[in-house]
């Protein structure tokens, strides 16, 4: 990748070619997993560069002039001009962004750092202050939306937000030659890789055979959920966070699903409804008892299953595992490989020219 701070930046901790990365990665998988699974590891490529859909800045200040900061390889703070990770869009914003906060005394002031979001529908840029805001500070961010088309724009500090345009954040997904629509918030966790991402939700649809239906656990805006639903007779999906629940119904509409069931219950809450030990008025006009569940998909966070998730997850015939950490797929797969076999396993590279990698594995009961 072409990059200026390359080796200097934090950002990027593989400086190989990417075909190297690549191989890299799938002996990764190798070293890691053949203890678990002797077939052949799918790999799913990203983008060399630009293929980043969100991303974060810090400001620095020095005199009266602001610039992009990263963190450097040695745990100093570096100064850039622009990141060739980020999307074509975001890459392109960036030092315009940045010259026109400079003409503002209220704006620059006291700005930390920006986020940027890059959706099919907008690009949102999150200024981060550590400042009181005012009235008049929503003037001059007003002034500053004017010179930019297409592109809304959020302050926030401490306690308070200031939203010109409520955001219209939106992806197209293009899912098997189908085209999904997902909208979100901006606080919403979302794949930052938007070929990967589609490359996950296709691989892990090629991983239902004979489906009839489909629970769902840690379903955020329905990522999976929607594409996955056409495979399957009907499916339930639940999520904790109340937002992520709200989009995600919506999100039904918006796509004409009509065989998705959305409810907010944790995992712990579901399995005390299974085990019939609490009711839950979120299910009171739904029989979780009517599914007859042939697959199960968990994406959990970093943290990977608790030891009462794998156990309740063991009762069902397939098992979609997405895992954004190695470490603790593996931890868990210890777990699972005593009552399942693995039979497809990938991985994803969300996040290329850095050692991260996402991985997919499907279990089918023994």
């Amino acid at each position: 990748m072409d990059c200026l701070h390359l080796k200097e930046c934090g950002s990027c901790t593989l400086f190989n070619p990417y075909d190297k990365q690549v191989d890299f990665k799938l002996e990764f998988l190798r070293e890691n997993f053949s203890e678990f699974y002797g077939g052949d590891f799918e790999f799913f490529k990203s983008d060399e560069s630009h293929y980043r859909t969100r991303a974060e800045f810090g400001i620095w200040h020095e005199n009266d002039a602001i610039s992009y900061t990263m963190n450097g390889v040695n745990g100093n703070k570096i100064l850039i001009k622009n990141c060739p990770k980020v999307s074509r869009k975001i890459y392109d914003f960036i030092p315009n962004l940045i010259e026109i906060l400079g003409q503002f005394e209220g704006l620059k002031s006291k700005l930390f750092g920006v986020e940027f979001i890059d959706s099919t529908s907008e690009l949102l840029c999150v200024l981060l202050y550590h400042k009181r805001l005012n009235e008049s500070f929503k003037n001059e961010l007003e002034i500053l939306k004017s010179a930019f088309k297409n592109v809304n724009f959020i302050a926030r500090s401490k306690g308070v937000k200031i939203i010109l345009d409520e955001p219209n954040l939106s992806d197209k997904l293009n899912i098997d030659d189908k085209i999904y629509t997902l909208n979100y918030d901006e606080n919403a966790f979302i794949q930052p890789n938007k070929k990967v991402n589609e490359s996950m939700i296709g691989w892990a649809k090629s991983c239902v055979k004979n489906g009839t239906d489909l629970l769902e656990l840690y379903c955020g805006h329905g990522n999976f959920t929607l594409p996955l639903s056409e495979n399957f007779r009907a499916v339930l999906a639940t999520e904790i966070s109340k937002s992520s629940i709200k989009n995600a119904t919506k999100n039904c509409e918006l796509n004409g699903i009509k065989n998705i069931n959305f409810v907010r219950l944790s995992a712990d809450e579901l399995m005390s409804a299974f085990n019939r030990e609490r009711e839950f008025n979120r299910l009171k006009n739904l029989d979780i008892f009517s599914y007859d569940f042939s697959h199960i998909l968990v994406d959990p966070p970093r943290a990977g299953l608790s030891k009462n998730v794998i156990e309740f997850i063991k009762n069902y015939e397939n098992i979609i595992y997405i895992s954004c950490n190695p470490a603790t797929l593996k931890e868990n797969l210890r777990e699972l490989v005593r009552t399942h076999k693995i039979v497809k396993f990938a991985g994803f590279d969300q996040f290329a020219n850095t050692h991260h990698l996402e991985c997919g594995a499907l279990l089918k009961r023994l």
